[in-house]
């Protein structure tokens, strides 16, 4: 089934003008429809789905059009700007760097290379020795799969090679992620299931209501699938279609077997790092340590930065040479990455991610038992995943969740389209420094048009 789209036909909108939110124009705008059609003509159609806003100019927590409209952001991008959009911070450090003529300079060393792995080290737990910096989540995954199947051929043989991973989770767009994923419409183009990539059920206490540890190791039994044969066990802290957690007594079961077996235990945390779950990272909910940490999104203020952290023995496993990438720890990156940091750091944005979180959390449960449509919300700190549903179902109800989400465009509020089994879930996550008030306002649009479009 193809996912729906957003009509290229401008419609008069009543006017808004908060302080926060400013709609002045039919939408989309007239003079943007060229602009779009060209996109369209140009570029490959997997580019297109959103909401058809011209991104102009960035504020904060507001995105603006060329045309004087102005939105209050809840999609960060995709769960980029947890800093914000436009910080001045930010904007002169890359200016900054800029101005020394160093755009790019491969592996050879150079200052902001170091003291962005030195910072990434520092703000992650004390087991996470090293950095390896990269450019994308996906790439991110890519190289710590590598690192495990490394180090469990090397303590197993061959055999030990196995990549357990989720099923309905998503790590990425390239090869290697999409075999570990467990979207199966994503990967169909493939055509050749690797047996050494085996998939089990997620335990999200909702579409899947076993969430005991035996049901994981039972699971790998049905799949006939031993110890002596596990690399790794990969999963995303939440998974990002749906922001759904797994249970506290779960992943530390999870945590002791891998560590009882020798196996590599890979957390996945571009969505959920640096601050979006109400703390530094999302796996300190479950009280837990990785072995390897994949990190992306959040942690660049929106320049094309990655990183994979991890304990020494892991990491040092490559010689010199063996594991690089072209635009690997790019100085503009990692001046952005670093003031990002800072930002965070100084603003205190990870405790009002948690405060704030505890605000959004408690209103969309509050909005869930007010709508039948809404069959369960996840989330935790400024991340949530709604997923709305035909009422006394489960089944996703896609048609419902992009109809809100383009009443949310005509509102002054900006979603990216829905994601998740079905395309039902709509995902609200603003920059990190979101004000209350915008905050709430948001939230209070929400809602009035979930509950008029479910009446």
């Amino acid at each position: 089934m193809q996912p729906s789209t957003y009509p290229r036909i401008p419609q008069e909108i009543a006017p808004i003008a908060t302080d926060f939110r400013r709609i002045q124009s039919a939408l989309p705008h007239p003079a943007s429809i060229p602009l779009l059609e060209k996109m369209e003509h140009y570029e490959a159609r997997s580019m297109h789905g959103q909401p058809p806003v011209i991104w102009h100019r960035a504020h904060r927590y507001t995105v603006e059009d060329p045309y004087g409209n102005r939105w209050i952001d809840l999609s960060s991008g995709v769960l980029v700007a947890n800093a914000g959009h436009g910080r001045s911070w930010v904007r002169a450090a890359m200016a900054d760097q800029l101005e020394r003529g160093l755009h790019h300079c491969y592996c050879f060393p150079h200052e902001a290379r170091a003291a962005l792995s030195e910072k990434l080290v520092q703000v992650t737990p004390a087991s996470m020795e090293k950095a390896f910096l990269l450019t994308t989540g996906s790439e991110a995954i890519e190289c710590a799969i590598k690192i495990s199947r490394r180090h469990g051929t090397s303590q197993g043989g061959s055999r030990k090679k196995r990549i357990i991973s989720f099923q309905n989770a998503f790590h990425g767009r390239t090869l290697g992620s999409q075999m570990a994923g467990g979207i199966p419409a994503l990967k169909a183009w493939i055509q050749q299931e690797d047996p050494t990539f085996v998939q089990v059920p997620f335990p999200d206490g909702y579409q899947n209501e076993e969430t005991r540890f035996e049901s994981f190791l039972g699971a790998l039994s049905e799949r006939s699938v031993t110890t002596d044969e596990i690399a790794c066990v990969l999963l995303e802290t939440y998974q990002g279609a749906t922001a759904s957690f797994a249970p506290v007594e779960f992943m530390q079961a999870l945590r002791e077997w891998c560590t009882s077996h020798q196996i590599v235990l890979v957390l996945d945390e571009v969505q959920a790092g640096f601050g979006r779950c109400g703390k530094w990272f999302g796996f300190e909910h479950y009280r837990i340590e990785p072995d390897l940490m994949c990190c992306g999104k959040g942690i660049s203020s929106g320049m094309p930065l990655s990183a994979v952290l991890g304990k020494a023995e892991l990491m040092d496993q490559f010689g010199h040479g063996e594991m690089t990438s072209t635009h690997s720890g790019n100085p503009i990156c990692c001046r952005a990455a670093l003031a990002g940091i800072e930002i965070i750091e100084w603003e205190n944005l990870v405790e009002n991610s948690n405060q704030l979180g505890q605000i959004q959390q408690e209103f969309l449960q509050g909005l869930k038992d007010e709508a039948a449509c809404i069959g369960v919300v996840h989330g935790k700190g400024l991340v949530s995943g709604i997923r709305f549903v035909k009422p006394g179902t489960k089944e996703p109800d896609g048609e419902l969740a992009h109809r809100i989400t383009q009443r949310c465009y005509e509102n002054g509020i900006l979603t990216f389209a829905p994601v998740g089994p079905g395309g039902g879930t709509i995902k609200i996550n603003p920059p990190l420094c979101i004000d209350q008030a915008a905050l709430e306002e948001a939230l209070g649009i929400f809602r009035e048009i979930v509950l008029k479009e479910n009446s």
